[in-house]
């Protein structure tokens, strides 16, 4: 009797268990019937990208037509290039070379002696600036270079170079980058789908004993212009601190700090390479 009631005791246990693992299947099962058409309505997520840009640039061999807006200050109107081409006809000439599409100079919004300040300006309020960056697919801009010299330009006019001192054309140079970074981030805000080309300073006074550490002040311009636009797949830096220094006399015009014609060519031939 007593094994009797062993036995009977294990039967008993044993169906218990099995009726528990079984209700605990059956409830994993119902959970997952009644829980997937809950996820069948859910809409994924957005993919969220690092990149502060809403898409990347297409590449230009792509493009059926290639449609460029320049801006910026003098180094973008050509001042300096007695055939007026500068360095953004130049580049146009050279796309349709490459690619064998039409490439229009949609405009060229240069003014010379504009300062990093005038230009975030005009693309936070001028409709126009707006409108005409919203067009282009190849945005071509140079900025800084009067932020850092204009008082030293101005004595070299006056023939007066002897008076500067490298180290005053440093101040100011946190709080024109500043700006810059803004104006970065207004074109990519105002155009996210266009390459945009940023031309790098060089030292037109490296000639000068007085002002050949200005090259110094430069390469933190250089170096805090590239940082800010790095974050954007869309935008380059083009150096051209190599192609002057030291051929100052060959490349630079007569005024001492806008390229000549072979100087805007070298720096459209630079660009080319870098362009896609």
């Amino acid at each position: 009797m007593s094994r009797s009631r062993v036995l009977w005791g294990w039967i008993a246990a044993s169906s218990i268990l099995a009726t528990v693992v079984l209700a605990a299947g059956l409830g994993l099962v119902f959970k997952d019937l009644l829980a997937a058409p809950a996820a069948a309505d859910r809409k994924p997520e957005a993919n969220v990208s690092p990149s502060p840009s809403a898409e990347q640039a297409s590449s230009l061999a792509d493009m059926k037509e290639i449609r460029i807006v320049a801006l910026g200050d003098s180094l973008t109107k050509g001042t300096g290039d007695p055939s007026g081409k500068g360095y953004v006809q130049h580049v146009a000439d050279g796309l349709k070379k490459k690619y064998g599409k039409r490439v229009q100079v949609l405009n060229n919004l240069a003014v010379n002696g504009m300062q990093a300040s005038e230009l975030i300006e005009r693309l936070s309020h001028d409709s126009g600036y707006q409108y005409a960056v919203k067009q282009a697919n190849l945005i071509l801009f140079t900025i800084g270079g009067n932020d850092l010299f204009l008082s030293a330009r101005a004595r070299m006019a006056q023939k007066d170079w002897k008076t500067l001192e490298a180290d005053g054309l440093a101040q100011g140079i946190e709080e024109a980058l500043e700006r810059f970074r803004r104006i970065a981030d207004t074109i990519n805000r105002l155009n996210p789908s266009a390459k945009v080309v940023y031309m790098g300073l060089y030292n037109p006074f490296y000639d000068l004993d007085n002002l050949r550490r200005a090259s110094i002040s430069m390469q933190e311009w250089n170096t805090g212009a590239y940082a800010a636009i790095h974050p954007y797949p869309n935008m380059l830096m083009i150096p051209t601190f190599d192609l002057f220094e030291g051929r100052i006399g060959e490349y630079l015009s007569s005024d001492h700090f806008h390229p000549n014609r072979e100087g805007y060519e070298r720096i459209a031939g630079r660009m080319l390479e870098s362009l896609d």
